[in-house]
């Protein structure tokens, strides 16, 4: 195969070149593409090295597979031409995300969703990932009717320049600011941009993409984003209301049974999960279970992943897995 990846020098793009090596496509031809002022740049992947080459030159080559991590302007300029030359796109950016022909694909869920014909398959918001994963064999038994969730989001979700100013902050040195205030020893309760409803684009694509990935437009959806001064992973407090009863044994029986999910729960042993746990890990932990005696069917689960492995890049890769296995 011919694996292009879009964005090879940022954050998400370096980690999604790692991944494809982890995962078994370290002898396939991997080229990668970058803004202009990367061009010429050498990247090491596998045993070798890559020669960082312009979006425009890899278009041009015909590959099998891109994988985006570019921005969503990029995307929406460069997506469609990688189609055009037959190219299928797995893109990370939220530009196709709620278009209703381009599937929003989190394989262990919905990869039947992704039609022969399809050419740009849509990555789903890193938060989104997470919680729909968790949700997912729960949703399937007991049917979700409203979930509230307050999401509290690693720095790494912004960028590599939110890392330099938490670290600079940290350091007290000067340096650029990607948020309106001081994130170290501090909480945002911001991210994304705002509304004129008084909530975030980043909120917004909770609620979205949730009812997209479940094809239930029924699921009412509240979400509150904070970001915090962490870099391991995304954190979020997830209270569901289920239109069905439930029993906690056959709540903790199907996350156990949920694959890409990890039971993290152990509160006499103060286990339960943590961004300094995950970091690193392609899975989705799940702790702090247990029934919310305010409502009828309610249940609080506090969920853990990394933000930029199964939030980002991991699911890319698992998304290209399903379709060279098809």
């Amino acid at each position: 195969m011919k694996i292009a990846v879009v964005g090879a020098t940022g954050l998400v793009g370096s980690l999604m070149l790692k991944v494809l090596e982890e995962r078994g496509f370290a002898q396939e031809e991997i080229l990668v593409a970058a803004s202009v002022k990367s061009v010429g740049k050498k990247i090491k992947f596998s045993n070798r090295e890559l020669i960082v080459q312009s979006v425009e030159e890899v278009i041009e080559q015909e590959c099998d597979y891109a994988i985006f991590s570019a921005g969503g302007a990029t995307s929406k300029k460069y997506a469609p031409l990688f189609a055009a030359k037959g190219t299928i796109v797995i893109d990370n950016s939220s530009a196709w995300r709620m278009q209703e022909n381009i599937p929003l694909v989190v394989p262990e869920i919905n990869a039947s969703a992704i039609k022969p014909e399809d050419k740009i398959i849509s990555n789903p918001n890193c938060s989104t990932i997470q919680m729909v994963l968790a949700l997912s064999l729960l949703h399937k038994t007991y049917q979700i009717k409203r979930i509230v969730v307050s999401t509290y989001q690693s720095v790494t979700g912004t960028g590599v320049k939110a890392v330099r100013q938490l670290d600079c902050e940290r350091a007290n040195q000067e340096c650029e600011k990607v948020y309106p205030h001081q994130i170290f020893e501090n909480i945002l309760p911001h991210g994304g941009d705002f509304l004129e409803n008084g909530y975030t684009t980043e909120e917004e694509k909770l609620v979205k993409e949730t009812r997209k990935i479940f094809n239930d437009q029924s699921i009412a959806v509240s979400a509150t984003v904070a970001r915090v001064p962490v870099k391991g992973g995304h954190s979020e407090s997830v209270n569901v209301e289920f239109v069905k009863p439930f029993e906690l044994k056959d709540v903790y029986k199907l996350l156990e049974e949920t694959k890409g999910v990890v039971v993290a729960d152990k509160p006499s042993e103060n286990l339960y999960p943590m961004p300094l746990y995950c970091e690193g890990k392609d899975e989705v932990f799940v702790g702090r279970i247990r029934r919310d005696e305010s409502v009828e069917n309610g249940l609080n689960l506090w969920i853990v992943a990394d933000n930029l492995r199964k939030g980002a890049a991991t699911n890319a890769i698992q998304i290209l897995e399903y379709l060279s296995r098809k």
